[in-house]
């Protein structure tokens, strides 16, 4: 749907807004939720088990969902998708705020709360696609770096707000009133979507990008699998940090509930600033494989180095307040680095695979995320079982080394095929 009256130079910054406040809404809930997890073992009386699955299933939830999002986005367009999916997720929530939330003399079974979370995440997936699809058609290459990272900033953004509101609201009103706090952003931000997102100009649609697409579709192009795939393995150690971050320093570092708020507001508000500063230093650069590569090499080394810390401060010496201000430290560092690179990543994805099948190939690559999103909080109570909370730290800086191969530039990747193929043949 065409709209001349609008001015695309100017129009497009207010679809960026819109879908910052789209995907910072949503990102209240899947990022700040888990934020809440000191609050909610004890207000749901769960194991840590327990726990994290119940803080996974969101996570699993987006990961079903969101390539059929993504494919809904490119057949249906950003604005049905985004409206539909922010306003079934508020009802959802409303739900939740009804049926799973404890009160006093009632704790709700474990299966409405995990049913709950489940739909949050299943109808929320359609936020990520959507909003990245909009902002690929509305900005020139030169600019995508920029205001994909920009967009982007929005999951450190919502996880900031939950970080500092949602377990004041948890432990001060209880889970009735936060999620009905997450409903109302969600239905705030799709009223945002109805004034401002529409598809963009036919003309801009058309215009050509600096990455060629691929002549088949990113479901069977075996270099965006690749690229996929390592954007979700160098997510697990960030979900690492975001969903047990605050319970490895409340049990392990016995860091008070202040400074835990104050580390995981700064490790998203790093994060926002990291991806800005990324977004447009790659597009002048052009290195945006480079860029992730250097993120994943070095997100290895801060884990390896937060897991050698807690290993010599296990027992009496974690008590200690140069232990307790290292460990917050190398947890803020560790977060905003293996958060920064984001914005860079999609957008690498994105141009490649172009505007025409960006939701689609966007939608593999949350996809991706949010199955490493129900996978590392599931599986860290089974590490600390086994090795305690060094190991979970160590796995982390072995995602991110598994992931370093996988992110190599596509063209690059295909230029060596081609010359292999060549050298073969004579």
């Amino acid at each position: 749907m065409q709209h001349p009256s609008f001015s695309t130079h100017r129009h497009r910054w207010k679809i960026l807004a819109a879908g910052v406040a789209a995907n910072a809404a949503f990102s209240v809930a899947f990022s700040g939720i888990p934020m809440t997890a000191v609050v909610m073992r004890a207000g749901y009386q769960l194991d840590n088990a327990t726990l994290g699955l119940m803080l996974g299933l969101i996570g699993l939830g987006i990961a079903v969902s969101e390539l059929p999002w993504g494919l809904l986005t490119d057949r249906w367009g950003d604005r049905p998708v985004l409206l539909t999916g922010l306003g079934s997720t508020a009802l959802a929530l409303i739900a939740m705020a009804l049926l799973a939330a404890p009160r006093p003399g009632h704790v709700p079974g474990t299966g409405w709360l995990g049913t709950g979370l489940l739909l949050v995440g299943l109808l929320g997936g359609s936020v990520n696609g959507a909003s990245g699809r909009a902002v690929m058609g509305w900005f020139a290459e030169g600019e995508r770096g920029l205001a994909m990272s920009i967009r982007q900033t929005a999951v450190p953004l919502g996880g900031g707000i939950g970080a500092l509101l949602l377990p004041a609201i948890a432990l001060h009103a209880g889970f009735a009133a936060l999620y009905a706090f997450l409903a109302g952003l969600c239905l705030l931000s799709g009223w945002l979507t109805w004034r401002w997102v529409h598809e963009p100009p036919i003309a801009q649609q058309a215009a050509p990008t600096v990455a060629a697409a691929p002549d088949r579709g990113p479901l069977r192009d075996a270099r965006v699998w690749r690229i996929v795939v390592g954007i979700g393995i160098l997510c697990a150690p960030q979900f690492a940090v975001l969903s047990f971050g605050t319970v490895f320093l409340h049990d392990f570092g016995h860091v008070g509930f202040a400074a835990i708020t104050a580390t995981m507001v700064g490790v998203q508000i790093g994060a926002m600033a990291m991806r800005v500063w990324s977004g447009r230093w790659t597009d002048r650069r052009r290195n945006r494989p480079v860029y992730l590569r250097a993120c994943s090499t070095l997100s290895a080394g801060l884990f390896v180095a937060l897991g050698l810390v807690a290993l010599s401060a296990e027992g009496a010496a974690a008590a200690s307040l140069a232990s307790r201000a290292l460990l917050v430290l190398l947890v803020l560092v560790c977060g905003v680095c293996v958060s920064a690179w984001h914005g860079v990543g999609y957008t690498e994805l994105a141009t490649f695979s172009g505007p025409a099948r960006a939701g689609t190939a966007l939608g593999m690559a949350n996809t991706s995320v949010f199955v490493a999103c129900f996978i590392t909080p599931w599986s860290i109570p089974h590490l600390l079982a086994w090795q305690d909370w060094p190991m979970v730290w160590f796995a982390g800086a072995a995602c991110a080394l598994v992931a370093l191969p996988l992110l190599a530039s596509p063209a690059r990747t295909q230029a060596k095929l081609s010359k292999t193929a060549l050298s073969r043949s004579t």
